[in-house]
Parts: structure tokens; sequence; C-alpha cells
């Protein structure tokens, strides 16, 4: 290519990209009948934690991306060096043969993960949980030990996707709303959420009964239909919550005693974002299959995993002479889970998580967080600070005796007001009626004390402005 007319797809004219995303992109999540009277914001720049719009305004990002996804921070030069490198080299091949990128990768998170054995590349969370979901969904049919296991659980209030498989298992009404029919087979059991139990007890006082209430389900819809059961070690959009020490020893035991296997869904979770590597670690729990997205690149680069157990692996282990078993291999691909630039990406991002310390820094910098966030206690509509590292959440209500919420539209009022003061907090959106009411923050693992700070300062004056 002559390099005079080489065209430089990083110019743009303000105005024509203003009018282009009016005209042209369908967004995530947001009602557009707005946009016919208002400007939707477009992101253009990002270093550390700070994100630059294309009017020139300067924001400090607490949502990592908006999803909770950027987990060593924006402009990181050692991440796209690396990917371009390999993208000279060598940028596909699909993933029914192997590339260096792969094996390194998959090698480093079963480095993480020393209880797992086998790892299955794909693109994004949604479809790293239906590939878990494939896995019951054929063990059912090809292992003798668990025909007729293919029911998966789901937790009310939990998430694990966008496909309608995937929705299948999301226990939140407003984002299933209107896309059924869903998959048969799913079950759901009640969520754990202390602040507004299911079963209307305080902790001190129950007997766990969102856990044990699994056992009634199970034995309702039959044992021996039951495969898995999928949970998020804390609960993420549907309101960060954190289920206590006890809970999941008993989830187990439970799953143990019926041979069902636990998928632990750390899409949100894992690489750092709870102080921890995984989420999972901070509770004595050793889920079967493991699934995982938004951290391993950084979002730098698109890419989900499906760890498994060998027992899991095993149960696909079969004679391909056999003309009886021939097919009981797993039959699945994904096509950008062959993309070497991916798991490149998620290897640099992984060795600045380690070089950096920055688990380390979730967890210190995350009680800080939560610390600070507790100091807005002050005013009376904060009914409840909850997180785990630097994965928090505010709900405010009305009554704090009640818990009744806030309406959506004060919601959206605080959310705009907290914007105002150049900072990005995100919230539970369209998931629940009647409790969208959860300010939630995921910040880069990066994160200082002054930009804290600076974020709970801008709730602050939020909360003034919103409630005077």
């Amino acid at each position: 290519m002559d390099m005079e007319n080489k065209t430089d797809w990083l110019e743009y004219d303000v105005e024509e990209m203003v009018a282009g995303d009016k005209d042209s992109l369908w967004h995530h999540l947001k009602p557009h009948k707005v946009f016919e009277s208002q400007e939707q914001m477009i992101i253009v720049e990002g270093k550390g934690l700070m994100v630059t719009d294309i009017r020139g305004n300067e924001y400090l990002d607490a949502t990592s991306g908006g999803v909770w996804s950027v987990m060593v921070g924006y402009g990181r030069d050692s991440i796209a060096e690396a990917v371009c490198a390999q993208l000279k080299k060598m940028p596909y091949f699909a993933g029914v043969f192997g590339n260096i990128p792969a094996i390194k990768f998959a090698q480093k998170l079963l480095e993480k993960l020393p209880n797992h054995d086998k790892v299955y590349f794909s693109n994004s969370g949604s479809e790293a949980n239906e590939k878990a979901f494939k896995i019951i969904r054929q063990a059912s049919r090809i292992d003798p030990g668990r025909k007729g296991k293919f029911k998966i659980m789901y937790r009310d209030r939990d998430y694990h996707g966008t496909t309608i498989g995937a929705m299948s298992a999301t226990g939140q009404n407003q984002r299933k709303m209107d896309y059924g029919p869903f998959v048969d087979g799913f079950v759901e059991f009640p969520h754990c959420a202390c602040y507004r139990c299911p079963f209307e007890k305080n902790h001190d006082s129950c007997d766990m009964e969102c856990a044990r209430k699994v056992e009634d389900i199970i034995l309702k819809e039959g044992a021996d239909t039951i495969g898995g059961l999928i949970v998020e070690p804390i609960t993420a959009g549907g309101g960060i919550l954190k289920p206590v020490p006890e809970y999941y020893p008993i989830l187990q035991e439970i799953c143990r005693k019926y041979d069902i296997w636990m998928i632990m869904d750390e899409v949100v979770c894992g690489f750092g974002r709870t102080g921890k590597f995984w989420g999972h670690e901070h509770y004595e729990v050793d889920p079967d299959i493991i699934t995982m997205a938004k951290g391993l690149a950084s979002s730098y680069e698109a890419l989900s995993a499906t760890v498994v157990k060998q027992k899991v692996y095993d149960t696909f282990l079969n004679d391909p002479s056999d003309s009886e078993k021939r097919l009981n291999y797993f039959r699945d691909i994904s096509t950008y889970g062959g993309c070497t630039s991916a798991l490149t990406a998620a290897l640099e991002s992984t060795r600045i998580i380690e070089d950096e310390n920055l688990v380390e820094n979730s967890c210190q910098m995350g009680a800080y967080l939560i610390e600070q966030l507790e100091t807005l206690k002050k005013y009376d509509v904060v009914g409840d600070v909850r997180g785990l590292g630097l994965f928090a959440g505010l709900e405010f209500v009305t009554n704090r005796t009640t818990k009744e919420a806030i309406t959506e539209a004060q919601m959206a009022q605080l959310m705009g007001n907290v914007m105002a003061e150049k900072v990005i907090v995100g919230r539970t959106n369209t998931s629940f009626d009647g409790l969208n009411n959860v300010m939630n923050f995921a910040p880069c693992l990066i994160i200082t004390k002054e930009q804290i700070d600076t974020i709970v300062a801008a709730v602050a004056a939020a909360l003034e402005k919103t409630f005077a």
C-alpha cells in the first residue's frame, strides 16, 4: 500500500461523528427516543481511570468501561504493542487447532485454578455460560451415570448473559421481559440478599433458608433430572449482593449430595475485582466449572473461557471408532476463540495485574472505598452499603425501616447529577420491577485513595442536589 494514501482511521470530524452516531448506531440498554432531542455521549480517549468525550469533557470512570471490565486501566501501551506483534505474526486460526498464545494463557489460568484441568476459549461471558450449559446437556445424554440430568438451576437476581439460553438462567424479570418463551429445563431458586431476605429473616436468627431451600426444589423437580447449578460468587448486576460465609459450603454440600455440577460464573468477579483473584476464593467452595470473560483481557480484546475439572472433561473422552459413541465429544466451536490477539492481550493484562500487585490494591482500596461510602449513610436515602474489593453498591430507599425503594425517576436524576460532577458511576438498569435502585462502583484496579475521595465527594454532592 502507498503509505502516502494510507487511511488514518483515528481521524474524525466531531459534528460528522455526532450525526453519524444518531443516524447509524443502535446502542445497548437505552431507550433511543431520547436521542431525538439530546446528544449521545461519545467516548474518544482514555488514560488510567480518566476518559474524555468527543466534546473534550473529562470524566473519572468508576465503572471500568461501563460494565466493569477494564481492569488495568486505559492506555496500556504494552498491551497494544503485544497485540500488534502477534497480529503481524499470526492473527487467527480456528480453535480446532492450537496456537501459542492459547497454550500459554490456558497454562496461566490453570496456574490460578489448581483444582481445574482444561480451558475452552470463546468470545463473551454469555457464550462462556452457554458452553457450560451445553456441557451439562450433552453429558446428560452421553454419560450413563448422568442420564436425564439435563436441568440447570439458577439463582434469583443473578445474571448470566444476553442470549436466549443465558437469559433462561437469569433471575431478572425486566431483562427477560418480552424475550420468551425461554428454554425448558431451567429452574430458579431464591436469592441470598440479607438486606432483602426472601424469607424475611435476619442473618443472626436464620437457618440459611436461602441455601437450604435449594434441596427442597431439587427434590420437587426430581434429583435425577438436575445436572447443574449456576451462581455468581457475588451477584453483580442484580444489586452487588454478597452471600454470607456459610452460604456456599451449604450449597456445595447439596450439589455433591445429588451429583450436580456447580458452575461458578466469574465473568464479573474474576481477575481481582473482589480483592482476591477469583470471587469464589472468599468462600469455602470448589466449583466443577468456572466461566469468565470481562477481565481476561481487560476488554482490550474480546475473550471468554470455560474452565472445567478433569471429571467433566473425561465425560467427553470417547473412542471415535465406536459407532455408538463416535459423536460423544464436545461438538462445539467458537469462531473468535481462535483470535490470537485476544489471548495475547489476556497474557499481557494478567502480567500487569501480577507485576503491579493489582489484586492487593483491589483489596486495600476496596476496603477504603467501602469505608468512605459508609460515610454517606448520613443521608437518609442511603439504605445499605455493601461490596467486596473494588466492587461496591449503594441501595437507595425512601424509608430505612420499610426499605421502600426510591423511584426510577429519582434514581435517574441522581445518576445525572453524579455525571454533572464529572464522575461516571453505574446502576441496576431495567432489571427488576421497583428495585432498580442500586448505584454500583467498579473502578479499574489501579485506583488511588485520592480518586476514591473524588468519587465519594461527587456522589455526596449529587445526593445534596437530588434530595435537597
